[in-house]
């Protein structure tokens, strides 16, 4: 399962599935993580992905760019 963090709340990361619902994952279960980060399942454990989470970042930041071009 991978999952998408889209804020941090209350001690929970409120993350994105990939089938597009929430899920509210107590922060004390993760490694740290911020807005933005995704999250893979290895070994029964969520972990953060930073591959996946800087192609993500880039991603988005050229759809801003294109915005305003």
């Amino acid at each position: 399962m991978r999952y998408i963090v889209d804020r941090i709340e209350c001690g929970y990361a409120v993350c994105e599935t990939e089938n597009g619902s929430f899920s509210d994952i107590p922060l004390n279960e993760l490694p740290k993580v911020k807005a933005g980060d995704v999250l893979v399942e290895m070994e029964g454990r969520l972990n953060v992905d930073k591959s996946a989470t800087e192609e993500r970042r880039k991603k988005i930041i050229s759809l801003q760019n294109d915005l305003w071009e």
